[in-house]
């Protein structure tokens, strides 16, 4: 049988990378999609309810999750994989780019998880899945508002796990956190560099695997904490990183 057969998912960041990724795979595993991204027209050929939604929006949200209702009755499994990118050190960020980054990464999370929990609790629980990054593990130099942004996805996501567990909602909550995973964002990244194949090299080095990581990695990881394999998982943070994080 399909590991999510009869689950209703919203996935934010659903037209590319991670998001795109782990939307393909949840069809595959037998779940109804409502996907969503700022970019509505990269959700094209995408099953299920497609719309727009821009995470910093509380309307957004609002609106996302009634949609589902409308559509499906309930959601079962939220995924909050929409994030931006921020390379500067801690001279050299901007207030500006700080607020960008904080909006989207921190509390398009803390948006997303708030509606999920007041709607999950009403229908049964459900399990929340938040992107969060090698970079919410450890520190970069040249990441300060990316970092700051995901080490606040992991905190928050042990708040809303023990919140749930202990109000006894039935809704878990876990983070992932990739390292270098081939994705469009880290291909901006790399394209950016002075020396792009030198920078591409030195991240393949920097990673005990001896490889990059793909979308597909990590939407498997997703997977599992989405699906009641997981069912005694909450409050966890899942490293899928090749073994950066393990030095």
């Amino acid at each position: 049988m399909p590991r999510l057969a009869g689950k209703i998912a919203l996935i934010t960041g659903a037209a590319s990378g991670i998001g795109r990724a782990t939307a393909e795979r949840f069809a595959a595993e037998g779940a109804q999609l409502l996907a969503s991204d700022r970019e509505e027209a990269g959700l094209a050929g995408l099953p299920g309810l497609l719309r727009r939604l821009d995470v910093t929006r509380e309307a957004d949200w609002a609106e996302a999750f009634a949609a589902a209702r409308d559509r499906f009755g309930r959601v079962d499994i939220l995924v909050n994989a929409a994030g931006i990118g921020e390379g500067s050190s801690i001279e050299e960020t901007t207030l500006e780019a700080w607020r960008r980054v904080m909006a989207v990464n921190a509390e398009g999370t803390f948006l997303g998880c708030r509606e999920a929990v007041r709607a999950m609790k009403e229908t049964g629980g459900g399990a929340i899945v938040n992107i969060s990054s090698a970079a919410g593990l450890v520190g970069d130099p040249k990441l300060a508002a990316y970092c700051a942004s995901k080490g606040a996805v992991r905190l928050l996501t042990k708040s809303v796990a023990l919140h749930c567990a202990r109000a006894g909602y039935n809704i878990r909550c876990n983070s992932v956190h990739p390292s270098f995973a081939e994705t469009p964002m880290l291909t901006r990244m790399i394209a950016r560099a002075a020396n792009p194949e030198k920078v591409r090299a030195g991240l393949i080095r920097a990673t005990p695997i001896g490889r990059l990581g793909s979308a597909g990695d990590i939407a498997a990881a997703i997977l599992y904490l989405a699906s009641d394999e997981a069912a005694f998982v909450t409050g966890a943070e899942l490293a899928v990183d090749g073994g950066l994080t393990a030095a």
